[in-house]
């Protein structure tokens, strides 16, 4: 299982929202690029990153703090990054400033056969971002709640290649109490695509119980405001979760 730290971009800073949203924010570094770089110094593989703006705009918004971010990285971690990502020339600018991955939300729930149109062009370099409140799919920077279950979101893209699903909780999201963790477990046992977990871990109880669910599917969690708040260390949570 991997930790993906997260670097939440808004105005070209890292923040953190609170349950979504984006006037309730928090900001915890001003330099994305020496944020990114701690991690990697911290021993991560992967860095989770969301351009906040880019989610509401449907369009990238934070470029510059983007590329700082790949710069602080230097090469020695991968990275994913979702939000407004919404047509396959974003999908490829972003790709070529050197994302491994991308993030597909909105676009997801709006037009499901662009993504697996997606994925037959980008193989092995899409990921699918389900954003749920009580278990229907939010979209457009969840500013909005869809009538789709997101189970049905999911198995949409069973057969597609999907790298990952990042789930995510949004009730749970920055609240700093606890995951939804069983909600994760019976996503992962539904699909056969990985699940990252998102949304409320902050100790490392949670991803200790994380570790414990032993669910093969269950690729990783994603955590922001507990390692800023210095409640959760990203050395410790690496070594349990690579167990």
């Amino acid at each position: 299982m991997n930790l993906y730290p997260a670097i939440d971009l808004k105005d070209g800073n890292c923040v953190r929202l609170l349950r979504g949203d984006m006037d309730a924010s928090t900001v915890f570094n001003d330099n994305p690029g020496a944020q990114a770089k701690q991690f990697v110094d911290d021993g991560c593989e992967w860095v989770h990153i969301v351009d906040l703006n880019g989610a509401f705009e449907g369009k990238p918004a934070n470029a510059e703090a983007v590329q700082s971010i790949l710069k602080g990285i230097d090469g020695k971690a991968q990275t994913q990054l979702g939000g407004g990502i919404r047509t396959y020339e974003t999908i490829q600018y972003w790709l070529d400033a050197g994302i491994s991955r991308v993030i597909l939300g909105t676009i997801a729930l709006r037009d499901p056969d662009f993504v697996i149109e997606a994925c037959k062009r980008f193989p092995g370099r899409v990921a699918v971002g389900i954003d749920a409140r009580d278990g229907y799919v939010a979209v457009e920077g969840w500013a909005e709640v869809s009538d789709m279950k997101v189970h049905d979101l999911a198995l949409k893209f069973e057969d597609a290649g999907v790298a990952a699903i990042i789930f995510t909780d949004i009730s749970k999201d920055g609240a700093m109490e606890g995951p939804n963790l069983q909600a994760t477990v019976d996503l992962a046992n539904a699909v056969s695509t990985p699940v990252i977990l998102s949304g409320g871990v902050s100790s490392m109880a949670d991803i200790e119980a994380v570790k414990a669910a032993e669910v093969p599917g269950l690729d990783g969690a994603i955590s922001g405001r507990a390692i800023y708040d210095g409640k959760l260390n990203v050395a410790e949570a690496m070594k349990v979760l690579k167990g």
